[in-house]
């Protein structure tokens, strides 16, 4: 007798965060955790999580509309089919509704998490297996002050926690965001890396004259200067400058990586999972950008735990990964809705060897942080 899926619930969750956290569209003071739970016939609980960045500013689904999708139209899809059979319920869901990227990969990861404790195996063996136990992970200085983002860096490097920082700019001139962070890379040196994120806030103008003064600042990557839309001009600065220039708003799947990769127009891909519609969207994703001998990056969207994990073990099956992730996002929340979560020493996230994902919700902090029980 085939293993159903019974039902599937998706559930709002307001957390705070231990600061705001400031980007060029946003400033965060709490995050928004969309966590599904999938049952099946066997008894046995997947659970996910789909999780933007300040709303709708970062894209077209915000975990309202997330939410909204998988309870009218992709949840009733699910119920009655195959829940061993990945692939099929994925391949019924594009059928019933076209993009919703984030809330597919939020119910591929439950339905992945699901099938991992049947077999009682972790979910990157679902994947082929895991080439590495652990990811180096940055951290984003983004209180916006030089003084203190300096402080939080030379803390964190003497912690051991991480030794690669990200700097998120393009809501000042573009001279006082270069003074910045070139301030920042002359106080820390060759300790650390230092990178920027613009969030496509810059024209190519800025963005050229931008990359010129942070090149010679000594700044290690640049990220989605531009809009994701302007993919010629993304080619023009990635041929114009040393420094490597990623993409991120600008690829979302192997479509997005084989056109960019055609053009030239970046030197890095950020993978994340919930923009690619899954971890098997972002291993097609990545494996067209390692062909190309594009660089790659394990991305993030703030995730907490549950997405942070199920990126985690996708992340750690690539035979490439150059540039390390940004899986930071369970430390920039005060709390979370897991019995334990995720370990972070010597400049990198563990992996957990459980089944599934290896973790499991604390139903305490879930009902307390839940939205509709506010």
């Amino acid at each position: 007798m085939a293993t159903t899926i019974t039902s599937v619930d998706a559930i709002l969750v307001d957390l705070p965060t231990i600061r705001a956290h400031q980007l060029a569209m946003a400033t965060m003071q709490q995050q928004t955790l969309v966590i599904v739970r999938l049952r099946a016939s066997d008894g046995i609980e997947g659970i996910g999580e789909a999780t933007t960045i300040g709303g709708l500013s970062y894209g077209e689904e915000s975990p309202e509309g997330i939410k909204l999708a998988i309870d009218t139209y992709l949840a009733p899809a699910l119920i009655g089919q195959d829940a061993t059979n990945v692939h099929g319920a994925m391949a019924r869901l594009n059928k019933v509704a076209r993009g919703n990227r984030f809330a597919k990969s939020a119910l591929e990861t439950a339905l992945l998490d699901a099938q991992g404790k049947r077999l009682g195996v972790p979910l990157a063996t679902l994947l082929g297996g895991a080439v590495r136990d652990a990811l180096p992970v940055l951290w984003t200085l983004a209180s916006g002050d030089t003084a203190r983002d300096i402080e939080e860096a030379e803390r964190l490097l003497a912690e051991r926690r991480h030794d690669t920082f990200k700097l998120k700019i393009g809501r000042r001139a573009v001279r006082d965001d270069v003074a910045h962070v070139a301030a920042i890379k002359r106080a820390l040196g060759d300790r650390a890396r230092v990178t920027v994120d613009v969030n496509q806030a810059w024209n190519e103008a800025d963005g050229a004259n931008g990359i010129a003064m942070l090149e010679a600042a000594g700044i290690d990557l640049i990220e989605q200067p531009i809009a994701r839309e302007n993919r010629v001009g993304l080619a023009r600065l990635a041929a114009r400058f040393v420094v490597p220039i990623m993409a991120d708003e600008a690829v979302t799947g192997p479509e997005d990586a084989m056109e960019l990769a055609r053009l030239g127009a970046a030197d890095v891909f950020a993978l994340k999972i919930a923009k690619s519609g899954g971890i098997f969207g972002m291993l097609r994703t990545a494996a067209v950008g390692d062909a190309a001998g594009i660089a790659l990056y394990g991305g993030t969207m703030l995730e907490g735990s549950v997405g942070t994990i199920a990126a985690a073990h996708g992340f750690c099956t690539l035979p490439q990964l150059a540039w390390g992730t940004e899986l930071f996002g369970p430390l920039l929340l005060k709390d979370d809705v897991v019995l334990e979560r995720p370990a972070y020493r010597d400049f990198a996230l563990r992996l957990p060897d459980g089944p599934g994902l290896g973790l499991a919700l604390d139903e305490d902090k879930l009902a307390h942080y839940r939205r509709d029980c506010a």
